[in-house]
């Protein structure tokens, strides 16, 4: 835990530094405000076979951007379960379009989108949000007909969430990772436990309690 509150605190200059007022200063107190807004998923699935298309339909939603390593296959793999070209095949018959976006290396994504006939954009460097726009003028979509899948809350839902696009966080799928994820994992966990803090709070205001 003493390391886990380490990573984060030495994280803390960079939130200042990248998203402005989203850090605050009270009563000499570096407080984040809208970084936990943008870390909130808008739903939480186990995996992309738990996605309700029905629900995303009603919303208006007609493209799915979608993370790639821990999100559709474990980190560094290249074989495509056929599961996963069935799931493929079935979100693109409910009118929907699919869209790789990875900070994984070209040869890597590409290799993938290839195998299974998805358009990609990889080095994406996410969260910034230059790859997801790219990917919505690619298909004509606004941000209010995209979704985001992905299974990191500071890459994938973070960078979506600034956007106004929806955010999918689904688990990841095997513990081995890139050791810079195996990082941002602690900074999760942290975040992850302040999330539900907040969301308890929330519930309890709501309540009247």
């Amino acid at each position: 835990m003493m390391r886990t509150t380490f990573i984060l605190t030495a994280w803390m200059p960079r939130c200042k530094h990248n998203l402005g007022t989203s850090v605050s200063k009270r009563n000499g107190v570096l407080v984040v405000t809208k970084l936990w807004e943008q870390i909130t998923p808008d739903e939480s699935v186990s995996s992309i076979y738990d996605i309700d298309l029905d629900k995303l339909k009603d919303r208006g939603i007609h493209l799915l951007l979608t993370d790639l390593d821990n999100t559709l296959v474990p980190w560094r793999t290249y074989d495509v379960p056929q599961g996963l070209v069935e799931w493929f095949a079935w979100v693109q018959e409910s009118g929907f379009a699919l869209c790789l976006l990875s900070n994984g290396g070209r040869d890597r994504v590409q290799r993938f989108a290839d195998k299974v006939g998805l358009p990609y954009l990889a080095r994406a460097g996410k969260p910034r949000p230059q790859a997801y726009q790219r990917a919505m003028q690619r298909f004509a979509a606004s941000a209010g007909e995209t979704a985001m899948i992905g299974d990191q809350l500071f890459t994938d839902v973070r960078g979506a969430r600034r956007l106004g696009v929806y955010t999918i966080l689904v688990r990841p799928m095997h513990p081995r990772e890139w050791w810079g994820t195996r990082l941002m994992r602690l900074v999760e966990k942290v975040a992850g436990h302040y999330l539900k803090r907040r969301k308890s709070a929330r519930k309890k205001l709501r309540d009247g309690e």
